[in-house]
């Protein structure tokens, strides 16, 4: 989610009695506290985890599944407390491609290869580079996520026995009047009660309708069997195979590993960028910081465990985190009690998930996009420099036309080439006179980007004998740089003339030192010494 996002959902709920302390003293209160909190999480959970898995156009208790395993995991041995995590659909519209062409058994393995590779990402302390991802590469990022989702949801208003046509008549009219009306009580809900999470009191007084007046809609159930089903996942306490039955994998061969490959990298990008994100807003609300390592191995040991036990994967949902915190969940506790209350859902609510109406969970997901769309970018468009513009629609386009990973790391490239451009421009020097010598107080970053500019600001054949070039407002910062300097020096010592480097920083002399250009020829500079190039090797330079 971009950090729009992530600022809007903190102002809204950012108070200082919402914070949490570096530790909390467990007593009755507060256990009963998060013991309530994680009840809340969990009915808010029910609606998002099946609505998602039907994005995915996998069998409800797929996602279900995900949300318990992934929640409880993380909550457990997760970088932050406070944060949920669960079946999301930033994954789900990935995971859809995949299940259509390969199958829900492909999905599985797709899933334990993308929890692995998290886990390395843990290890290997990559979770930082998150804070490379401009602010907007993330507005992009949201705002083709919304459009991807909702142009899932358009394919239930077809045919379901011809998916090339498109439902007319009392079908149509009666998906679109249970959607309008799912939507609204979504959105009045919370004007009324929030006893009840506004998403489930949408799904269970449209699915009451439809049952009361035996309206003939598709459900979940229908659904279920179109995808083709999980007859292990219908009814697992009635199988004999207990509460989780290992789940159908994909044969472990070298032509499986090619299929999940891809799937499997986008889908570890999307989760960690998604959860270090919700990380970070969590980490802003608590006043704490870091555990982003920690959080990527917990994400993907719990997406390797989800997916041995048939669930979808996931990864760190910002809106149960949020719902969390302001109900006022401090602690581990609020995330392993809505897991467990989740579970307890699975066990006593399974069969009655069938009987969802699809429209109810199209309503759902709709108002999730209109959730999630950041529509202040629309306004700021005009306002802001044209790059940062044009990254943003950029970032959309490639997010509905390719996918969520890929969008980021052609948003991240673009930014950066564009910071590049616009630092390049920053070089320039202004010239005086000293004792006979001329002097370049050189100016801006010297980089790859700026060294031509740097060699174009010398004037050679009309500087006196003895030239400086002063580097206080400057800073050395590649090997570009050095051959600048490099090829500076070599043209004033063609033309019979000295030069002196003034002023270099110290991270700045290591940098050249370090590459065998300069050496130290100086003791009166204890702040910045002075660094010295040919002066050993040809005499020409000497030292200031």
């Amino acid at each position: 989610m971009a950090r729009a996002l992530l600022a809007r959902f903190a102002n809204r709920i950012e108070r200082p009695d919402l914070r949490l302390s570096q530790s909390e003293d467990l007593t009755p209160n507060r256990i009963k506290i998060e013991l309530l909190s994680g009840l809340t999480v969990a009915l808010a959970l029910v609606p998002e985890a099946v609505a998602f898995a039907f994005v995915a156009g996998v069998h409800p208790l797929v996602g279900l599944y995900a949300a318990f395993l992934v929640g409880l995991i993380t909550a457990v041995i997760g970088g932050r407390p406070g944060m949920i995590s669960g079946a999301t659909g930033a994954l789900a519209v990935v995971m859809v491609a995949l299940v259509a062409k390969h199958g829900v058994e492909y999905l599985f393995a797709t899933v334990i290869l993308m929890g692995l590779l998290q886990v390395f990402a843990g290890v290997m302390h990559w979770g930082k580079f998150i804070r490379l991802v401009p602010h907007p590469v993330m507005l992009g990022f949201v705002n083709g996520l919304a459009i991807v989702i909702f142009l899932a949801q358009l394919t239930q208003f077809k045919n379901p026995d011809n998916t090339e046509e498109w439902l007319t008549g009392l079908p149509l009219y009666s998906m679109l009047g249970l959607v309008g009306l799912t939507m609204l009580i979504i959105w009045g809900m919370p004007k009324l009660t929030k006893f009840v999470p506004a998403p489930l009191a949408g799904i269970g007084i449209v699915a009451g309708i439809v049952i009361a007046f035996g309206i003939d809609v598709p459900t979940v159930g229908d659904m279920a069997s179109i995808k083709g089903g999980l007859p292990s996942f219908h009814n697992p306490f009635g199988t004999g195979e207990g509460i989780y039955p290992p789940a159908m994998l994909a044969p472990f061969t070298l032509e499986t590993l090619w299929i999940i490959l891809p799937y499997a990298v986008i889908l570890a990008a999307i989760g960690l960028i998604e959860s270090l994100l919700t990380l970070n807003l969590v980490g802003e609300m608590t006043g704490h910081r870091g555990g982003a390592s920690q959080e990527c191995i917990a994400q993907g040991t719990a997406n390797v465990v989800t997916g041995f036990f048939g669930g979808m994967g996931g990864c760190a949902m910002i809106g149960q985190s949020m719902i969390n915190v302001k109900s006022g969940g401090r602690t581990r506790i609020a995330g392993i009690a809505a897991a467990l209350f989740l579970l307890l859902f699975i066990v006593a609510t399974s069969s009655w998930i069938e009987m969802i109406p699809l429209a109810a969970l199209v309503g759902v997901m709709f108002m999730v996009v209109i959730g999630t769309f950041a529509w202040n970018s629309l306004t700021i468009l005009r306002r802001v420099p044209k790059t940062d513009a044009f990254v943003i629609l950029l970032v959309t386009a490639v997010t509905v036309y390719e996918d969520l990973a890929v969008a980021v790391v052609v948003g991240v490239i673009v930014s950066a080439l564009a910071y590049a451009w616009n630092a390049a421009a920053r070089i320039h020097a202004i010239t005086r006179d000293e004792g006979g010598a001329k002097v370049y107080d050189v100016e801006g970053p010297l980089f790859f980007g700026s060294s031509d500019g740097f060699v174009e600001l010398f004037d050679v054949q009309n500087d006196p004998d003895l030239v400086v070039i002063e580097f206080a407002r400057s800073r050395v910062v590649d090997q570009s740089a050095l051959q600048a300097i490099e090829a500076v020096a070599q043209k004033y010592e063609a033309a019979g003339k000295k030069i002196q480097l003034r002023h270099l920083s110290r991270d700045c002399h290591r940098l050249l030192t370090k590459a065998g250009h300069l050496m130290i020829d100086s003791d009166d500079d204890p702040d910045y010494e002075v660094a010295v190039d040919y002066s050993v090797r040809t005499g020409i330079l000497g030292s200031h």
